[in-house]
């Protein structure tokens, strides 16, 4: 019987084990998409205990919480670090063959060096070990960077976003580069009028300009774009249900925008057609400077009214949409490709029912130029356990080059989420070892190393650009 959480955890065969230890695990990681703060980081901040550096921001582990019948006093509520550890230790051994059982565990061994299975009983040792540990600079949001080996770090930025943390972080010279990704999506949500010229009131002040019409709006957006670019800003990221990929006119779009600024409700076309040009107009930016956009689609967000109207967006009341979206992307791909307007491109769906359908329409456009030039990205959200892992990548697999692919990310807003790479790395190994041990593919190990470390690391270190 192995044991959990060793050396060769997640590793089954000889091969599997010889691609993680000699190939995998000594890999840098390039976290291309995260939502840790800037500010941390620039601030070099450090956490008071386990629950503050662990529990607060965690939807994944409020969600377990709540299912195992754990009142929101001690998620998101007032109930003080402690008590809210002692539910999550509590919660902990129920999460058995959910990934947050791997996942907290992994997190405890490293950087923590805790092989204990978190329980009630482990839970006072625990907390104060890892408390001690966390007064030392080593345990620093830069302390963690480091120990992961994170040589590269992007965030998620809203336009109007002064930069000043990224800006500080430079300065400081701090090893670990550290660049902003432009998020636009409150530019487009014109569904609420009086939300969006509150945004569009912020969006004046960051770019200097009076928006009183969309060619303002436009050149307003043109001058953040650009901002950002200079601060070494090379990707965008969008969080979208479905791509929007409407018809429209030039003068459609410059009507519904002046009814919205005058404080008109758009109808439910109006929408459709303004996001289809905002979408397709913030592509054309980032083709403009050699970005990569990306696309995360499909999420079905704040499903309980009641509970966003108590706690807002983002406290785990999401879920995966069932939204249809073959046709958008491809009409949307299509029309930036016909324009010779599509730069690089990833795609990331959140229902597994769209794995062949992004793994395919992925293949449509390819330009012969740039290897990987489009992208179906990696398991994401609901899909970053060890199956979705494994159907991405033999979806990706069956319908694609593999070898191309640019590999893990975090999409995490805890500076202790480093292990979901070396998770996914253990997985990637593992699927190949097996391929090799049945015979279906060369016991190469030169070959073999090679796509390990491409994927782990270099295949995205070529990708991104970051250095144009």
């Amino acid at each position: 019987m192995k044991q959990f959480l060793d050396e060769d955890f997640l590793l089954h065969t000889n091969t599997s084990r010889t691609l993680y230890h000699n190939f995998a695990a000594s890999m840098p990681i390039l976290d291309y998409h995260c939502h840790i703060s800037p500010q941390d980081i620039a601030q070099d901040k450090s956490f008071t205990n386990l629950s503050e550096i662990w529990l607060h921001g965690d939807h994944y582990k409020w969600r377990a919480m709540r299912a195992n019948g754990v009142d929101e006093k001690y998620c998101t509520g007032k109930g003080s670090d402690w008590e809210k550890f002692q539910k999550w230790a509590e919660t902990a051994p129920h999460t058995l063959r959910n990934p947050l059982y791997h996942w907290t565990h992994m997190e405890l061994l490293k950087p923590f060096g805790i092989k204990s299975l978190l329980n009630p009983e482990t839970a006072p040792l625990i907390w104060n070990t890892c408390n001690e540990l966390l007064k030392s600079s080593e345990f620093s949001c830069r302390g963690i960077i480091r120990k992961a080996n994170v040589k590269v770090i992007c965030t998620t930025d809203d336009p109007i976003d002064t930069l000043e943390y990224h800006k500080a972080i430079q300065s400081s010279g701090f090893e670990v580069k550290v660049f902003p990704a432009w998020r636009p999506d409150k530019a487009m949500a014109i569904e609420d009028p009086t939300v969006f010229n509150q945004y569009l009131e912020l969006l004046e002040e960051a770019a200097n300009l009076s928006i009183s019409s969309y060619d303002n709006f436009m050149a307003a957006l043109e001058k953040r774009h650009l901002f950002f670019h200079e601060n070494g800003c090379r990707l965008s990221d969008h969080g979208l249900e479905t791509i929007y990929a409407s018809s429209y006119t030039s003068d459609e779009i410059k009507l519904i925008f002046s009814l919205v600024r005058n404080g008109a409700i758009p109808s439910a076309d109006q929408v459709l057609k303004f996001k289809s040009a905002m979408l397709y107009e913030f592509a054309v930016m980032d083709h403009s400077r050699n970005w990569t956009q990306q696309f995360h689609i499909g999420a079905m967000r704040n499903n309980n009214s009641r509970m966003f109207e108590l706690l807002g967006a983002d406290k785990g009341f999401d879920s995966i949409g069932d939204y249809s979206i073959a046709t958008s992307l491809s009409t949307f791909l299509n029309r930036l490709e016909y324009d010779q307007k599509l730069t690089r491109t990833i795609l990331y769906n959140l229902n597994p029912g769209d794995n062949a359908i992004m793994a395919t329409m992925i293949g449509n456009f390819q330009d012969g130029i740039t290897p990987g030039k489009i992208q179906w990205g990696s398991g994401w959200w609901f899909l970053d356990q060890k199956e979705g892992i494994i159907n991405q990548l033999n979806d990706l697999s069956n319908h694609g080059l593999l070898s191309r692919f640019v590999g893990m990310l975090t999409d995490s807003r805890s500076f202790l989420s480093y292990s979901r790479h070396e998770y996914f790395r253990r997985i990637l190994c593992n699927l190949i070892g097996d391929d090799v041990e049945k015979g279906e593919i060369p016991a190469d190990m030169e070959l073999l190393g090679k796509l390990v470390t491409d994927i782990s690391y270099t295949n995205a270190a070529r990708y991104f650009k970051f250095s144009e």
